[in-house]
């Protein structure tokens, strides 16, 4: 599990609640089901009908990356990478079709598997690269698709005060109804706004930066597997893929 990002949506909520509480306010106040179906359900909806339901369902799959992230070690990486050098060396290609099946990366297989196949440096170069930018590309429109939400929540908050203000308008005449159609124009913009800056946004960047640590690490594959294909030397693969160690 991720701790600083249970922490960090800990440490948002505590402030909001202590906060508002030094003030003499109630946390049940923020409690207000009408506001929050106009803002989450018109959210929702929006992006919705903006997108395509594969891409859809690929976003909420990945809301999982935020407490559970994938893990991809570059050292670790890099010292299975010269091992594979070392046995191609010695043993030739074949030598790594066992290790090939035990490799969970599908990327990483894909690549061992087209060394073992005897892939021309060129095709083996190409194929990896367009699937690297094709992974990238999938899981950074799953990002766009909240940092969406985070654009349109604030706007559909505001649209909600307003449906609150003309609700509390209406019954002048009826303090409760007034009462209540102002807290809920308050509170629309209230989730409008906290829900854009405390989970949409920050979930948004929380994936791009794990599909960066994530094309950061198979682009060390791929060239790592390039260079094995090439013939070069485990020391010198080893010394190229030494500045992958900044990027940890």
């Amino acid at each position: 599990m991720d701790k600083l990002s249970v922490a960090g949506l800990l440490i948002a909520i505590l402030a909001i609640y202590v906060g508002f509480s030094l003030d003499g306010g109630h946390l049940s106040a923020l409690f207000e089901l009408p506001a929050f179906i106009i803002v989450f359900g018109g959210t929702v909806g929006a992006i919705m009908l903006q997108s395509s339901i594969v891409q859809f369902r690929h976003a909420l799959s990945l809301l999982s990356w935020i407490f559970y992230p994938p893990r991809y070690d570059m050292e670790r990486g890099i010292t299975e990478i010269i091992t594979w050098a070392t046995k191609a060396r010695e043993s030739g290609y074949l030598a790594l079709e066992d290790t090939a099946l035990e490799i969970e990366d599908t990327f990483t297989q894909k690549g061992l598997n087209l060394l073992v196949d005897g892939a021309e440096l060129e095709n083996l170069r190409t194929s990896l690269e367009l699937d690297l930018e094709l992974y990238r590309e999938h899981n950074l429109r799953s990002a766009n698709i909240y940092e969406a939400m985070g654009g349109y929540s604030p706007t559909i908050g505001i649209l909600g005060a307003v449906l609150g203000l003309i609700h509390a308008m209406s019954n002048l005449t009826d303090p409760a109804l007034l009462g209540q159609g102002i807290a809920t124009a308050f509170i629309a913009t209230i989730y409008g706004v906290g829900f854009a800056n405390l989970l949409y946004l920050p979930v948004a960047n929380k994936i791009r930066t794990i599909v960066h640590q994530q094309t950061m690490y198979r682009e060390m594959v791929c060239e790592g597997l390039v260079s094995i294909a090439n013939g070069e030397n485990p020391h010198a693969i080893e010394n190229k893929l030494s500045a992958f160690r900044l990027v940890q």
